[in-house]
């Protein structure tokens, strides 16, 4: 295949994982993004470990997040689902996803995803969206929300739900491919 069909060869994307994800907003990127050439590794609390999904899709990690440095990746993915709750409180996460923003890499993240970028402080003056359930946790992060399908400000992407997908993978393609 040419470059023109994998234009995100080489790029190697850190996607996160914990109990009650998401499913389509790991998959669908995961899937997508490979299908670009990149390389995909999903991290969760432990490596090699099992998690479910929201609807019951199973996911076991690669990695654990906190053997996972910003520097060795060019973007991250925040997926949605229940998951986000849980992990914003675990402050080697919280940096991780700081380093990725200081570094300017691109953060994308998916629904309830926005709440770990909440925690980690990387949102104040950013255009942003997210589910609508935590519009009111985005606005006092000191953020811009829009209600938008997909919302792209400097590095951080960000969208609703699941029926956004397509937009959230395209966003992030282009932001990668330049």
């Amino acid at each position: 295949m040419s470059s023109d069909n994998l234009p995100l060869s080489g790029q190697r994307i850190l996607i996160l994982v914990g109990e009650i994800y998401e499913d389509l907003e790991l998959w669908y990127p995961k899937l997508r993004l490979e299908e670009a050439g990149a390389t995909t590794t999903i991290a969760g609390p432990a490596a090699n470990q099992h998690y479910n999904g929201k609807h019951g899709y199973p996911c076991t990690s690669d990695a654990a997040i906190a053997d996972m440095a910003a520097d060795d990746f060019d973007a991250l993915i925040v997926p949605g689902g229940f998951m986000p709750d849980k992990l914003r409180r675990d402050p080697v996460l919280l940096q991780l996803v700081r380093d990725f923003d200081s570094a300017k890499k691109p953060i994308a993240a998916i629904c309830h995803g926005g709440w770990i970028t909440i925690s980690a402080g990387v949102y104040r003056g950013v255009r942003v969206t997210g589910s609508p359930g935590i519009k009111d946790d985005l606005v006092n992060a000191g953020a811009t929300y829009e209600d938008e399908a997909v919302v792209v400000d400097g590095h951080h992407i960000s969208s609703r739900r699941p029926d956004d997908l397509p937009d959230f993978c395209r966003a992030i393609i282009q932001m990668m491919s330049r």
